[in-house]
């Protein structure tokens, strides 16, 4: 019997898991019918599940760590998959890209690119980013942390819905940004700024958005939760492949999705950007993954990290944050719901963060995993201090 399921989005080319599973039939294999539901926001996502308006949600991927922090409201998530890596790129205003040389700056190098906007902005720099709660201010506050240069007088970063970022930077409100694809290239487009950095960048296998739900739902409602995650898988591992690009961009292009030029899109999954007004592109490998080297797996560590980074700005406990963070990371029903699927399976549920320099095959339920690279822009390390 087919089950109807509504599940929330937020307009952005990472929703492609969601929206591909209902568009090429993966839901309708599992018996699920999704009615997919548009957000504005993401505080009014969050609400949304919160409420059960719907059953399970696109979302950042912080949002469940710091709700299981006590951050952010009385509401708790779970993470039952990793929806996609990165995904994001930093933008600036075209005052700060005339100061900045963009020419003169590799895209690739978070460093050089993190110096010379600190260098180029003047007494206060204002940097927008989607939700306080968001990969896009963890990786920007780390990224400009990590850097041996002067920070101006008066660093902000300001909370402005995605869709409001390109107006915002038009506006002046806003002297760069940190935002999901394709926002960055619709600024681009519109002549409003230029594009400094991808945040694969600043990690090169961040996870960004997650497939959220409420806590307790996947664990009493298991046959509904099997079939929402192979549903979900598989539009992932479709995605991965290039060939199917074209007609992933056109379907995400309609204006009961997207509503944005299929052209754009494609830049986004591809990773073949334009980064200013003038034409020149930028190819970035792995700019957005949604399947390869298990990238929907939910690793403990990834959570963890996430939860010390809010420990630190908050002032809570930081193992403590740590072992609740991991706790709703649930890499165990991921194990449950797709070992008969044909994913291969890490053998671990944790790692050590930002340890891959290179391609590296470790020890899987199918014997064929190979890890990408997940280095940290300054080759920090992340070891989780987990409980077991």
């Amino acid at each position: 019997m087919t089950v109807l399921m509504r599940l929330g989005y937020v307009p952005l080319v990472d929703a492609a898991p969601l929206i591909m599973a209902e568009a090429m039939g993966f839901a309708e294999e599992e018996g699920l019918a999704l009615e997919l539901i548009p957000a504005p926001s993401w505080s009014a996502l969050r609400d949304r599940l919160a409420q059960g308006a719907v059953t399970a949600a696109q979302m950042l991927a912080p949002v469940p760590v710091a709700l299981a922090l006590g951050l952010g409201g009385p509401a708790r998530f779970e993470v039952l998959s990793v929806l996609n890596l990165n995904g994001n790129a930093v933008g600036v205003s075209n005052a700060l890209a005339r100061k900045i040389r963009m020419d003169e700056v590799s895209f690739a190098d978070a460093r050089a690119a993190g110096v010379a906007l600190l260098e180029a902005s003047g007494p206060v720099l204002r940097i927008g980013v989607p939700f306080g709660f968001s990969m896009h201010n963890e990786l920007v506050r780390y990224w400009l942390e990590g850097l041996d240069c002067p920070h101006p007088a008066s660093l902000r970063i300001i909370t402005v819905p995605p869709p409001l970022m390109p107006e915002a930077l038009a506006l002046g409100e806003i002297d760069a940004f940190c935002v999901g694809e394709p926002r960055g290239s619709i600024a681009v487009d519109r002549g409003l700024g230029s594009l400094l950095l991808p945040t694969s960048a600043i990690w090169a296998a961040a996870p960004e958005k997650v497939l959220a739900t409420r806590a307790g739902w996947a664990t009493s409602e298991p046959d509904l939760a099997g079939r929402l995650l192979r549903a979900v898988w598989r539009s992932g591992r479709w995605l991965a492949k290039r060939e199917n690009l074209s007609v992933a961009s056109e379907i995400l292009a309609t204006p009961d999705r997207l509503n944005i030029a299929a052209e754009l899109i494609e830049r986004s999954l591809t990773g073949r950007l334009v980064i200013s007004a003038d034409g020149r592109e930028a190819h970035v490998p792995g700019f957005l993954r949604f399947h390869d080297g298990a990238a929907g797996f939910p690793w403990r560590s990834q959570a963890a990290w996430i939860g010390a980074r809010l420990a630190a700005r908050h002032g809570l406990d930081p193992i403590h944050a740590q072992a609740k963070a991991a706790a709703i990371f649930r890499s165990d029903l991921y194990r449950e719901h797709l070992c008969l699927a044909g994913a291969d399976l890490p053998a671990a549920s944790a790692k050590l963060e930002g340890s891959l320099a290179q391609p590296t095959p470790v020890s899987s339920s199918r014997g064929r995993l190979i890890l990408s690279p997940d280095r940290f822009f300054d080759a920090q390390v992340f070891d989780a201090v987990l409980p077991g």
